[in-house]
This record gives structure tokens, sequence and C-alpha cells, in this order.
């Protein structure tokens, strides 16, 4: 990887996990697992780290300023990494983010986090129109069954979906960190 490479952790909050609300997302434990192995390699290899937290409205499981809204303390930020906070499927739509990126030279985005097919693929698209160059981790981001779909089949149909055209995939063993 190259030295304008930057881990992007998007909505891994506690509310996504643990929440009176709605249930964990599906395989939370494995996934928190592989991220946070993730952010181990870019600290290693002191490659910044940016977390993207959704603030969420009255009542809802990212509420802003309630315990769900806090990174999940098992990848929590440490001094010099940033977080992002955003209101919409889009890390990038109204914030910091690309001007961030743009401040730390980054042109290479590693993606992972919650949830699949709203924020992972809305970022991973517009990162990619933005220029960025995407490595979505396939094995390292989540959501939850739907009457239609399961898990693992939203997130099989991503992977098959942006993988090729708005991203690289690779796997969280497969991903090294190198300056």
């Amino acid at each position: 990887m190259q030295e304008n490479t930057a881990l992007l952790i998007i909505d891994a909050q506690v509310g996504m996990f643990s929440s009176p609300i709605i249930s964990p997302v599906h395989e939370g434990d494995s996934m928190l697992a592989r991220i946070g192995s993730l952010i181990s390699k870019a600290r290693v290899a002191r490659l910044p780290v940016f977390y993207i937290r959704h603030s969420g409205g009255k009542g809802q499981p990212l509420e802003a300023g309630t315990n769900g809204w806090h990174i999940h303390p098992a990848i929590a930020p440490t001094d010099g990494d940033v977080v992002v906070d955003k209101l919409t499927s889009d890390s990038f739509m109204n914030t910091s983010l690309h001007d961030e990126l743009q401040l730390h030279k980054v042109k290479r985005l590693i993606v992972a986090g919650i949830q699949t097919e709203y924020c992972v693929d809305t970022t991973c698209r517009r990162a990619f129109s933005l220029g960025y160059e995407v490595v979505l981790i396939s094995d390292a981001h989540g959501t939850w069954n739907t009457d239609v779909l399961s898990a693992d089949q939203i997130i099989a149909h991503h992977n098959k979906t942006l993988g090729g055209t708005f991203a690289t995939l690779q796997t969280q063993s497969e991903t090294e960190f190198a300056r």
C-alpha cells in the first residue's frame, strides 16, 4: 500500500451492536475483530485512521450524544485519528471528510464498517466519483437480515456490485499496510 492510504471505518458505533431498538448487526463480533485487526495494521504502518460517526435523530439507535452514538470501544479512536460526523448515508455529503482526506494527502481509501447497502455502498461510490482509489474489505462490512434477503446475501451482492467497478475487493487477512 502507498503512503497516501488511509483506513476509513464507517458507523461502527455502539448502537449497531447493542441497542434496545434494533438487534445487533449480523456477525458483529467477528466484524469488530476484523476491523480491529485493520486498525492495528494501519497504526503499525503509521497511516491515518478516519472514523465516520452517524448522528441519528431523537429515539434512533445512533441518536447524537447518547451511548449508542459513540464509536464501539473495541475499536475506539485514539489521539491523531479523525472522527467525522454525518447525517446521511453519504460520508462526504455536508461533512469535512473530503477536506480532511485532502489535508492528509490521501488518494487511496481502505473501507470497512456498517451498513453495507446504505452507508458503505454510498460512501464507496462517492469516493470513487471523487477520484479516490477505493479498497472495500469484503469481510469487514455488515448489515442485518431483511424480509427479502439475508445479511450474507446483501453483503455478497454488494461485494459483487461494488467490486471491480467502484472498488477493489480484499479480505481483512489479505490487506497489508506498508509505509
